[in-house]
Parts: structure tokens; sequence; C-alpha cells
């Protein structure tokens, strides 16, 4: 594979219907406008990526390699071509995001996972996740946190949405992290690495949880 092939990168607004389909909540960020998903594509391989910058884009690998990683919208390009060539070359799976019941589905799923391997864990999630919250505040201790102002200090499913100035004072209070890829995106996610336990969440990180050997759950993406 030549640095020089072409990648494409689409990177339109999607409508929620694309993104998520037809869940019966309308409470997630892509409805919400905040965010949007875009897409890479190599030899079929197809990987995605949440972020709140975006255009379009048509290059080669070698040009998004290159590319300074200054801003949102240029780490979003680099992370959906990772996740797209990873995909062509059947290095990681579940790049593509999950779609109507799924959401619900995999939260279920994911409350199943902790309940079985941390059991009365003190958990913060990091990144509004609305069906993840639903699943696990009425079973665990759960704290979260989001950047979206339109979040912050609101309260979901018995659950204080905190600021990220709240960060330090929970990775010190909590036994498990779950963070939300995005923050690959946004460039936060050093804070998370290497003080407590870390899974993942979501499609963003799929290649880069591969390559790291970082824990992620995904179980509904495609």
């Amino acid at each position: 594979m030549r640095s020089a092939e072409k990648i494409r990168i689409k990177a339109r607004p999607l409508s929620p219907e694309e993104a998520i389909g037809n869940p019966e909540a309308e409470d997630f960020p892509l409805q919400k406008g905040k965010e949007r998903l875009i897409q890479a594509e190599f030899r079929g391989g197809l990987g995605q990526a949440f972020t709140d910058q975006y255009g379009d884009f048509e290059g080669t690998l070698a040009e998004v390699l290159e590319m300074p990683s200054r801003n949102n919208y240029r780490r979003a390009l680099f992370v959906a071509s990772l996740n797209a060539v990873l995909r062509y070359l059947g290095k990681t799976e579940g790049t593509v995001h999950c779609k109507d019941e799924e959401p619900t589905l995999c939260a279920a799923r994911l409350r199943d996972h902790l309940k079985s391997h941390y059991k009365g864990a003190k958990v913060a999630q990091v990144g509004f996740q609305p069906r993840i919250i639903e699943a696990l505040s009425p079973i665990f201790d759960l704290r979260v946190t989001d950047l979206d102002p339109d979040n912050i200090g609101s309260t979901r499913f018995n659950t204080f949405v905190e600021g990220p100035e709240a960060t330090n004072e929970l990775i010190r209070w909590v036994d498990l992290l779950l963070v939300t890829g995005t923050t690959l995106v946004n460039d936060t996610i050093d804070q998370f690495l290497g003080k407590k336990p870390v899974i993942f969440y979501g499609t963003t990180i799929a290649g880069a949880a591969c390559l790291m050997g970082w824990e992620r759950f995904c179980a509904c993406s495609r």
C-alpha cells in the first residue's frame, strides 16, 4: 500500500437518521447538531470519527499523515482515515456507528459487562452518552463529565453532569474511567491515560485502541 494512494474523506453533515437511524429517544448529541460524524473510505474500508469541526477532504495518505494536527478538524480527518485503513487491512472492526435500537442494546451489554468485571466500582463516564448513563446510573456510583455547556449543570437520569474542571478530582475519586473515544479528536485523551483503569467506548477510537492495546467497548458497531 503506497502512501500516495488516494483516500477519500466525506465530511458532510449527516442527518440524525443517517448517523444513528431512528432511536426512540431524541437526546443524543448527534441529534442536537453539536457534533458531526465524518467518514473516510479507503478501498471499501470505512472509518468514522466524531467532531465539532468538519469539512470535505480528498487527498492522499501522505497528505493526511503530513497534515499538522492543530485543530479538531484535522485530528478528525486523521482518526477517520486511520480507522478506514485499518478496517481495510482487517486490523480492526466496529468502525461504523450503530443505529436505531442498537445504542440502547449496547448500553445494556456494557452494564452487564461492568457488573461482571467491576461490581461495586465507582465509575466516571467522560462524555455525554445518554443511553449509557441511563443503563449505569441505577446500579453504579456514577459521575459524568462533558464539554457541552448545554449538558453541564443538568441532571440526567438522576446523575449530575459536571464540567471539565472536575476532571482531576474525579480521577482521584474513581475506580474505573469510561471514556468516549472522541477525546482522541478533541485532544483531551492524555489526562485519562495511565492513572486508573480505562475503558474507551465508541467507534472513533477503534483504530487507536487496536494499535495501542487499549480496552474498548462498542458492542453493536459495524
